[in-house]
């Protein structure tokens, strides 16, 4: 009896992508290698499909990015039921939040401070901090001054930690800083001579709500 023919394969226009896939897609590119990694013609050689239908979903590699920081913004930067009533606890516990999200993914600090791109859900947390900073006697320009002090000393202190844990993985030879402090003259840098056996260590331990206390007290104003 003769066997039937195997199908043909059939060429044709590339199969069906959804936005939930290209966002799924991006963001696995950004989080293993990085927002530089990710280009349009990337991401449609890893969905398979060409960058041409790609903008069908997203404009550009603008718009893909706010997609991806409030899909990520949305799912893992939770509102609290009941925000601490106390004004200043209620600025810790917003900044708290925000760190804490963002040190788990280094890459949404990358793409918020390489422009002026921000996750639209996570201005809930903007306004706390703000709100919170006001009701703690600054103006509101000083509130808003006072929010940039702690979005910059939360991101760099991100972007510090991610970086240093990055090289650590990739090369396990000492640092030049390590072969610098290994030499420091006592005599020349008394105290970091002192304590340079024991610098990595300590910069490394988790500061991050000392160092954002510390800040607080001296954005606010000193009670008379």
């Amino acid at each position: 009896m003769p066997q039937s023919p195997a199908p043909r394969k059939t060429t044709g226009r590339p199969a069906r992508i959804s936005r939930a896939e290209i966002i799924r897609t991006a963001l696995r590119i950004v989080t293993d290698e990085g927002v530089d990694r990710l280009t349009m013609r990337r991401l449609a050689a890893e969905v398979g499909s060409t960058p041409m239908a790609l903008y069908h979903h997203v404009r550009d590699k603008e718009e893909l990015l706010l997609l991806l920081l409030d899909d990520y913004a949305a799912q893992n930067l939770r509102r609290p039921s009941t925000p601490p009533a106390d004004p200043r606890a209620r600025v810790i516990a917003a900044a708290t939040a925000i760190h804490e999200v963002l040190a788990d993914c280094p890459w949404v600090v990358e793409v918020l401070t390489a422009d002026d791109l921000m996750a639209k859900s996570a201005l809930w947390f903007v306004e706390q901090i703000v709100d919170g900073l006001t009701a703690c006697g600054l103006s509101l320009e000083a509130a808003v001054h006072g929010y940039r002090a702690i979005w910059y000393y939360t991101a760099g202190e991100v972007v510090i930690r991610a970086t240093a844990a990055r090289r650590r993985t990739t090369d396990d030879r000492p640092t030049y800083r390590d072969r610098v402090f290994a030499d420091l003259d006592p005599h020349e840098l008394p105290r970091l001579a002192e304590v340079a056996d024991r610098w990595a260590p300590l910069t490394a331990q988790d500061t991050y709500a000392d160092g954002l206390t510390a800040l607080l007290n001296g954005l606010l104003p000193t009670p008379h």
